[in-house]
């Protein structure tokens, strides 16, 4: 009986102090790897709206953002949501336009993260990835060049996937073999662009 009473004595010493180490390495790395993501998503917005200097949150957006949730979802895009809404400004502080977070969950697999740049006159200004995890040769196809770049310089109108090639100025190319991604992809933009044209300064 002693015997079972020191072993799980010292069992117990033993997972308390793995446990006091692992959330004093968890406390330490949890600073740094919150400014990794901050720094990979701060490029991926200057990549996104390269003529913006800055892009600042504010309470009229947050607002909004939280606002239009269902109204959102009503519009057909698939399951899809704007996850945070910035304003693009140039260095001397005028509005470029806005800087949109939007997701869907609707991707091959899962949860697809993009950010949309749209400018105040009502173009994309581009298309960058803040999640995705696809099928590699397929799905992640959609972070090169020839599906996202696509979105470059279009209307800020709702647009529609083709497995063909696009013939009007709404339409997106699907990648081959990937359509559950492309259609993610663009309907997290259509969320996006219907934010900006609906939702702000409601």
């Amino acid at each position: 009986m002693k015997g079972i009473l020191k072993d799980a004595a010292i069992l117990f010493v033993i997972t308390l102090v793995a446990g006091l180490c692992l959330g004093a390495v968890h406390e330490v790395t949890l600073d740094p790897i919150a400014k990794a993501q901050e720094a990979a998503a701060t490029k991926t917005y200057k990549e996104v709206f390269p003529e913006a200097a800055k892009f600042e949150q504010t309470d009229e957006l947050t607002a909004a953002v939280a606002a239009s949730a269902d109204e959102i979802l009503a519009q057909g895009f698939g399951n899809v949501s704007v996850d945070d809404a910035q304003v693009a400004e140039a260095e001397d502080g005028s509005v470029l336009g806005y800087l949109i977070t939007a997701s869907s969950t609707e991707g091959y697999n899962g949860l697809v993260q993009i950010s949309v740049g749209i400018t105040s006159e009502g173009n994309l200004t581009g298309l960058g990835f803040l999640s995705i995890s696809e099928t590699p040769g397929l799905g992640m196809k959609a972070k090169e060049p020839d599906f996202k770049d696509q979105f470059n310089g279009m209307k800020a109108q709702k647009l529609e996937v083709t497995k063909t090639d696009a013939t009007a100025d709404n339409q997106v190319q699907a990648i081959s073999g990937a359509t559950y991604t492309s259609k993610a992809v663009t309907g997290a933009t259509n969320a996006a662009i219907y934010f900006v044209e609906n939702c702000v300064g409601k």
